[in-house]
């Protein structure tokens, strides 16, 4: 069997970073985000990325860091509203910006991985998602037709790996890390832990390992965006 398990994001990322190139980026919010891939190709620094992920991260941390950096000229995503960063570099002009529909962004993935050209949707007819994108009407309705997003390198965050590569996600962090590893040409995990190969049990297995290319595992930081409290009522 190929070692997929490598010691450090650097060594993981080795070969495979090149300016002007399109990484998938698996999370939701900073849920299941690939914080030390990110932080590795911050300090690679390579330039004029197009991110592809449904978040930007939040000022100084995920996706926030490499926009500080400037080494993403592109990000196509679908909610980016935690990040002042961001925002001033959209509306200055610095940085391109492709909204997509969070199910339709989840979907140009998943077709991306399974070899799908293309999809046709209804979300989005009749706003500026649909501008310059070829309708076609089914059954009365009108519908969009989205591309499938094939990526240079797909980044994530799993719980537990085997040396295969099977992976297994917790809870929320399952989110788009499953269908941005399948749209990678190649695929990058970080995990926090490897476990011996055949301890997991074969139906809990949520990506299988032929997706995965190489692992690392590491400690995680685990960020919330926001964090409210109310006080506890009186049992």
């Amino acid at each position: 069997m190929m070692n997929k398990v490598y010691p450090s994001a650097a060594a993981a990322l080795e070969g495979l970073l090149h300016d002007g190139m399109l990484i998938a980026s698996g999370g939701f919010g900073l849920c299941g985000i690939p914080e030390l891939l990110i932080a590795a190709i911050r300090e690679a620094g390579t330039k004029n990325l197009t991110v592809a992920s449904n978040n930007a991260g939040v000022d100084g941390f995920g996706l926030g860091q490499l926009l500080e950096t400037r080494q993403v000229k592109k990000m196509i995503s679908s909610y980016v509203g935690e990040n002042a960063e961001f925002m001033r570099q959209y509306l200055s002009g610095e940085l391109e910006l492709e909204f997509n529909p969070q199910g339709t962004l989840a979907e140009r993935m998943r077709a991306g991985g399974a070899g799908i050209p293309g999809f046709y949707t209804a979300t989005g007819v009749g706003t500026v998602i649909a501008d310059g994108k070829e309708h076609h009407d089914f059954d009365g309705r009108t519908y969009i037709l989205e591309r499938g997003l094939v990526a240079d390198l797909a980044i994530v965050k799993a719980w537990k790996a085997d040396p295969s590569g099977n992976l297994v996600f917790r809870k929320t962090a399952r989110n788009f890390n499953v269908p941005a590893a399948t749209c990678g040409k190649t695929c990058v995990v970080e995990v926090e832990e490897v476990v011996p190969l055949g301890s997991l049990d074969p139906d809990k297995i949520h990506l299988p390992g032929i997706y995965v290319h190489r692992i690392i595992a590491g400690q995680h930081e685990k960020r919330i965006e926001n964090r409210t409290v109310r006080k506890r009522e009186n049992a």
